[in-house]
């Protein structure tokens, strides 16, 4: 790089860097587990990547040094904090509604990534598919069980396939030392990413209107349609609510004694979130009127829904670009 442009101005440092924002911010998500975190992160990296820019050599490029400032920040910021969990990483699915209210404080929650804030769509259909499933819910969820070096370099190799060497020289480690980690990491994924994420996915036709008839289920709290929609070993969770269900009878009970009765008493905005098709979900208080209550990521199958993780935090909904109060 001229030494013109590391001496730049802020518009000219943002006009070179602005282009790698959002997929930052996506690895940054898939490190940390939080859309929250990994935003607050990313204007940090920024912030750091402005104040030492003049001393950038260019030897690297711009790309790799600004990921090497974010990995480095990430693994700081893991030192202090909780790993991020789903309520199906907690305990085993549970046979009782619990009452409303029902929270785990000292839990600290995973939360899904909005696909607006996640970067530009690859022309290569290929390529779409392969950036879609680096952030399916269950991947994610995953790696946060994941030593943070060997998550870094886990995501670095395998989900964004830098080589070997440019990881090695990321995190001051040897090539034989990543091959190393990657393998461990490996087998500890494995062991960790459920077998229902292996399933297949109907057409997008199909799709489109197993979503349409969950959408219209659920607007109208047509509980029995709903479950027809789920596959025999549905999931359902609901954080920050800790206990989640299985199987459609037991999701049946949740649903019938947590969603309000009546037709028109929802309303759900058609989103994507981690590569998945999802949902903002408005429900209607005593009051009648609606209000943001939650957003919620499908996981559909050539035989139905198989698992549905509804975060029960309207803060998200700034994310997706939509208001509290839908218009």
């Amino acid at each position: 790089m001229k030494t013109e442009e590391r001496d730049a101005g802020p518009e000219e440092f943002g006009r070179l860097t602005d282009p790698f924002r959002r997929e930052l911010m996506a690895y940054c998500y898939r490190m940390l587990g939080s859309v929250h975190d990994a935003e607050d992160l990313v204007q940090e990296v920024y912030l750091r990547a402005w104040r030492s820019y003049a001393s950038f050599d260019g030897r690297a490029s711009l790309r790799t040094w600004l990921y090497r400032i974010a990995t480095n920040a990430c693994l700081n910021a893991l030192e202090h904090s909780s790993r991020r969990v789903l309520p199906s990483g907690l305990a085993g699915p549970s046979a009782d509604v619990p009452p409303r209210g029902s929270r785990v404080p000292e839990v600290t929650w995973l939360e899904p990534l909005p696909d607006r804030l996640s970067g530009a769509a690859p022309e290569d259909p290929a390529a779409v598919v392969a950036a879609r499933a680096g952030l399916r819910l269950a991947l994610i969820a995953a790696l946060q069980y994941l030593p943070p070096r060997q998550r870094a370099v886990l995501i670095l190799r395998d989900v964004l396939a830098w080589p070997a060497a440019d990881v090695a020289g990321m995190l001051g480690m040897t090539g034989a030392g990543v091959n190393s980690t990657l393998l461990r990491a490996r087998s500890r994924l494995e062991r960790l990413v459920p077998a229902g994420e292996e399933i297949t996915e109907p057409d997008e036709p199909e799709q489109r209107e197993l979503l349409d008839r969950f959408a219209r289920a659920f607007e109208t709290v047509d509980i029995p349609a709903l479950t027809r929609l789920l596959t025999e070993q549905a999931a359902w969770e609901m954080p920050p609510v800790p206990q989640w269900f299985t199987g459609r009878e037991a999701i049946g009970r949740l649903l019938a004694a947590r969603l309000p009765s009546g037709c028109g008493r929802g309303l759900l905005v058609p989103v994507r979130a981690n590569g998945q098709p999802a949902f903002a979900a408005y429900l209607r208080g005593e009051d009648g009127a609606l209000t943001a209550h939650s957003v919620m990521v499908l996981s559909p199958a050539d035989s139905g829904i198989a698992h549905i993780a509804s975060f029960m935090d309207p803060s998200l909904f700034e994310y997706f670009d939509l208001p509290r109060v839908p218009g």
